[in-house]
């Protein structure tokens, strides 16, 4: 291997180390402040009782926590193929982030019923961050071949 690629293989791995960390951080910020979600919930549903805004709160805090910790899984997993080499590592990148990116667009755009994006706009947002380095490493990798 030569140092050039030594070099991408670290940056390619920086970048999917950054993206499971952006990942983390995306997936615990609504059950540190889920007054974010809350409010938003609020604003789209002003009828809506606290027992059912808080319903609702624990609902999308569910399935957030469920595709972030999907979201590491994949990280994980996509870096250990990195590090053991396996030639299918970039087809795993590129099969993981075409997911990311559906679930972030849908993130920002679904409607609710309320007419309203359904997920408050700072969480929708947090969920393309780790897309962001997704990618630039599979930018990389296709660089390198």
């Amino acid at each position: 291997m030569t140092p050039e690629q030594r070099s991408r293989n670290r940056t390619v791995l920086a970048a999917m180390y950054l993206g499971a960390a952006l990942t983390a951080i995306a997936a615990l910020f609504p059950l540190v402040d889920q007054a974010v979600l809350a409010d938003h919930l609020r604003a789209s549903y002003p009828g809506y009782e606290p027992g059912a805004i808080d319903a609702a709160v624990s609902a999308y805090l569910v399935i957030l926590a469920t595709v972030g910790a999907l979201g590491l899984i994949g990280w994980l997993s996509t870096i250990w193929a990195a590090r053991a080499g396996k030639r299918w590592t970039p087809w795993l990148a590129i099969g993981l982030l075409a997911i990311a990116l559906c679930i972030a667009i849908a993130g920002l755009t679904v409607r609710d019923v309320s007419g309203d994006v359904g997920l408050a706009p700072l969480l929708g947002w947090l969920l393309v961050l780790p897309c962001v380095p997704g990618v630039a490493a599979v930018v990389l990798w296709k660089r390198a071949g």
